[in-house]
């Protein structure tokens, strides 16, 4: 995996021992997500999932101890088949309205993300660009300060989809 920064981007780059098909259908349907999509260690569950433009992925995550429980949406933008998936990532309540992150009232409300994938020799190379939309200066700010923490997050998340794609 390789990460790096350009103008407030997270991207995060990943190769995938699985062919691009496979790993964009992972990505596109509830009975995959719910199998890797998510913080190490916690309990997931797709509320629902909408893979269309303006279709929305509403998630649960509970903490490993089961004492905390978060909800997320991606709120699709375009996916052209199977190269490319864009979302707009938040935090949510139960009933799926956006809400600010629990951890900070300055993490941005919104997150724009891009997830492409080319392939070669049966080997994907998955590549997720992300960042900020209506963003404060200083919610930008903590935002390219979280990159650390989100590469770990991300890593996280992408082992458990590396694990996921071995398996199926």
């Amino acid at each position: 995996m390789s990460t790096k920064e350009e103008s407030n981007e997270l991207v995060i780059t990943r190769e995938l021992a699985a062919p691009r098909d496979l790993v964009f259908k992972v990505w596109s349907e509830a009975e995959h997500l719910k199998n890797w999509w998510g913080p190490t260690g916690f309990k997931f569950s797709v509320v629902k999932l909408d893979f269309r433009p303006r279709g929305v992925f509403h998630y649960r995550m509970q903490t490993p101890d089961g004492d905390e429980t978060m909800w997320g949406k991606f709120v699709y933008v375009e996916m052209e088949q199977p190269e490319k998936i864009v979302f707009v990532n938040s935090f949510a309540d139960a009933e799926g309205n956006t809400i600010r992150a629990p951890f900070s009232a300055v993490f941005p409300l919104e997150i724009r993300n891009e997830v492409t994938f080319t392939e070669a020799n049966g080997t994907t190379t998955m590549t997720l660009r992300g960042g900020p939309i209506h963003a404060t200066d200083e919610e930008q700010q903590f935002y390219v300060g979280m990159f650390e923490s989100m590469k770990q997050g991300f890593g996280g998340t992408f082992d458990q989809l590396e694990a996921y794609l071995a398996k199926i």
